[in-house]
């Protein structure tokens, strides 16, 4: 820690470093900030601040189980999955949304000190899929963060925070329902390239991130969407629609081998891939063992599945919000939620691999 003392430094210097000392004699469960990127499974209100967007969730019924009942801006009845993963790490939850912060120059959270959350519902790895703030967007705002960061800490020490710090990823579903949407029956070869599209971009993504100091990824790879409330109802027979589940596996599967050839070759980088895929599979073929009885409609909505309507204040919404796997037309309610993180942070590797999250937490160099 020498380096650190190399000139007197100025009072929010010197709380930075007093920090990076509490930090690293704190324990190997915690880190000292957290950066998330993403889509509506980890925005918690940057879409608030987003004028005529309309992937908003800043209204009721959304929130209904937060603290003091308050739509957040999250799409859930609650907490959403980048939440209990962050608690688990030792946060009290997500850091706030970047957008929320962005004008107030003084904010700690734009000097990079305390993480941000840099996700946008609607979102994707691709910047033409949706129009609020595509995953380019993010990365970029995570540029001017991480600039401003060095105007309280030399390059060494803003270097040595974001290696410690986790970055979590979860992105891509939407931008396989966007090609879905336009080729909904697509053949084995229009498949094969649009997974190769996608994933060199979310490569390039990847590398940016790492360019700018990220070391240890934290990656949510995409659900079994195509049993969500939403594709359910656009199923003559209700059951899952197989293409969209067919081509998250795909991208999956492909992303899984991109991270560990840059584990390779990037040097530092270490990754634990949380398989949401996994959690929501497991639901679906015993609800029961995890405490759910409703798998297929959506708790609040409307129409087939309650997955032809959003989830607005004149929707309905069910009372045993705990026991249902969706909460809206495609996102989990609180309680898959709290079991996604749960397994995601400490499971066994169907759920997290080649290490989980809390390994990846206690994993240093």
């Amino acid at each position: 820690m020498a380096f650190l003392l190399t000139k007197l430094p100025s009072l929010p210097s010197l709380l930075c470093l007093l920090a990076f000392l509490f930090w690293e004699t704190a324990g190997a469960d915690r880190v000292p900030a957290i950066y998330v990127f993403g889509d509506s499974t980890a925005d918690v209100g940057n879409n608030n601040y987003l004028p005529g967007s309309t992937a908003k969730a800043n209204f009721p019924h959304n929130g209904v189980d937060f603290p003091a009942k308050r739509a957040t801006g999250r799409f859930s009845n609650g907490y959403n999955g980048i939440d209990f993963l962050a608690m688990h790490i030792g946060f009290k939850r997500s850091p706030p949304p970047f957008l929320s912060i962005a004008s107030k120059i003084h904010h700690r959270i734009v000097s990079g000190i305390k993480g941000a959350n840099f996700a946008s519902g609607g979102s994707g790895i691709l910047d033409s899929t949706g129009d609020t703030m595509s995953t380019t967007n993010q990365i970029e705002n995570f540029a001017t963060v991480r600039s401003n960061m060095t105007s309280h800490l030399s390059e060494m020490q803003a270097d040595f925070f974001l290696s410690k710090s986790i970055f979590i990823i979860s992105t891509g579903g939407n931008d396989i329902f966007g090609y879905f949407l336009q080729n909904n029956a697509p053949n084995a070869t229009e498949k094969e390239k649009f997974i190769t599209t996608l994933v060199s971009t979310y490569k390039y993504h990847l590398e940016k991130l790492y360019n700018l100091g990220a070391r240890k990824f934290g990656m949510i790879d995409i659900p079994p969407i195509g049993c969500c409330p939403f594709p359910r109802s656009l199923s003559p027979t209700g059951g899952c629609l197989d293409v969209l589940n067919e081509l998250s596996l795909q991208f999956n599967k492909a992303a899984m081998a991109v991270m560990h050839e840059l584990s390779l070759t990037l040097k530092g980088m270490k990754y634990s891939i949380g398989s949401s895929n996994a959690v929501v599979s497991n639901i679906i073929r015993n609800p029961a063992a995890v405490g759910i009885k409703e798998t297929k409609t959506a708790c609040c909505g409307g129409g087939k599945f309650n997955g032809e309507l959003s989830c607005t204040p004149n929707a309905s919404f069910c009372s045993e919000r705990n026991r249902y796997l969706f909460w809206d037309k495609l996102h989990p309610t609180h309680a898959a939620s709290k079991l996604a993180g749960l397994a995601i942070y400490g499971g066994s590797p169907e759920f997290a691999s080649p290490i989980n999250f809390k390994q990846l937490v206690e994993e240093d160099d």
